[in-house]
């Protein structure tokens, strides 16, 4: 049986001409891009270009006197990483975070914790967006740094980012944003959202694998967490990867070519997908339907269900998903993003993620819809 693949939130396939433009990169058989003679000059001159483009496309200001600045690194986690811990300085101090974050935010935060900073999570809605009374009364003269993702990658709810970087600018708090899920989807644009730092990661807007960005603000250092070399001004040395970048451009470019046609290409067809789950009459349960979303997740709850054992079975029927984060697979626990947000626990075990592609099509959904329906009602006769 053919696959359905509905987890591109976990990573998407590269679209062709990503795979085209890195090929045509690799045939030029560039040099390092630190070496001083002519082919590493080119490389120099390719990599740049790339870096420039991938920064007007998702408005970060190379080209200024006030520079902002793009730091390549192997994805959303080390730049979620580097961000965290690069701006974090010395303890003590107090970090906010909120409580749906990814684990590659989480993690450093626990090692903050470790090291004597106040770590605070700020608490979310039934919406699954952040209380802003919660994050007013827990942003105190002390805080150092704040970090709230974009959209979330269970849910797709899309937060405030904009609102809570002005706040954190009047009190004079850095402001982070894990932007990973968005680009590729909806419009980015670092500059007007006031930000201090934003991750971003090529993989999931049908790029490739191993690139991810951080953009910093100009003015604001940030701290290496690797040491030995002075590529990319010692914040993340290291050999670039010229072909990756171009392939990242290339991914950016294909989005913006066609932004508005695919955001709402996501949001028609992400639409059929939780309609025919609801007409189907199989118990379905659209988690934050009525939040603000990305226009391609879909978070779905089949309460008396095992999320696990229907996943499974999703598979067997060719149908691809998740139950969350991949950065958390083969966890039997449940989705602390759920929990966090306070929905019942019926809800939170039989929930599971759906994430359409810019490939994905309306047969797809029209056939996963089938395919689900079924499973889900074999799954239910068996209680």
């Amino acid at each position: 049986m053919d696959q359905i693949y509905l987890d591109n939130n976990a990573t998407t396939r590269m679209d062709p001409m990503v795979v085209q433009a890195m090929n045509d990169c690799y045939a030029q058989r560039l040099a390092n891009p630190a070496s001083q003679h002519r082919s590493g000059q080119q490389a120099r001159r390719i990599l740049e270009a790339a870096r420039e483009r991938i920064g007007e496309i998702l408005g970060c200001r190379l080209t200024s006197v006030h520079a902002d600045n793009i730091i390549f690194t192997s994805g959303g986690t080390e730049s979620n990483n580097l961000a965290i811990f690069g701006l974090a300085g010395k303890p003590p101090g107090r970090i906010l975070l909120s409580s749906i974050e990814h684990p590659s935010v989480l993690g450093p935060a626990q090692r903050l914790t470790a090291l004597g900073f106040d770590v605070r999570k700020i608490p979310v809605l039934a919406s699954g967006q952040v209380d802003l009374g919660s994050f007013d009364e827990l942003l105190t003269t002390d805080t150092r740094l704040v970090s709230v993702m974009m959209a979330n990658n269970e849910t797709g709810v899309i937060q405030p980012i904009r609102e809570l970087a002005g706040r954190c600018r009047h009190k004079g708090v850095l402001m982070h944003t894990d932007a990973v899920q968005v680009p590729g989807k909806s419009p980015v644009s670092f500059s007007e959202l006031g930000l201090d730092a934003m991750s971003v990661s090529a993989h999931k807007l049908h790029g490739p694998k191993g690139l991810g960005a951080l953009m910093v603000r100009h003015g604001k250092r940030i701290d290496p967490l690797m040491y030995g070399g002075f590529q990319q001004m010692g914040i993340r040395p290291g050999t670039e990867p010229v072909a990756l970048a171009v392939g990242f451009q290339t991914a950016l470019e294909r989005w913006e070519s066609e932004s508005e046609a695919r955001h709402a290409r996501l949001d028609r067809l992400r639409c059929a997908f939780e309609s025919g789950l609801k007409t189907a009459d199989i118990g379905a349960v659209i988690n934050c339907a009525d939040s603000p979303r990305l226009p391609h997740t879909s978070n779905v709850a089949f309460p008396g269900l095992d999320r696990q054992a229907l996943l499974l079975a999703l598979d067997m029927a060719g149908v691809a998903c998740s139950t969350g984060s991949a950065c958390a697979s083969g966890s039997s626990e449940p989705s602390p993003v759920l929990l966090a947000m306070g929905l019942p626990r019926t809800v939170i075990e039989g929930s599971l993620r759906f994430s359409l592609g810019a490939d994905t099509t309306a047969d797809e959904i029209e056939r996963a819809v089938c395919r689900i329906s079924g499973v889900v009602k074999d799954l239910r006769r068996r209680i």
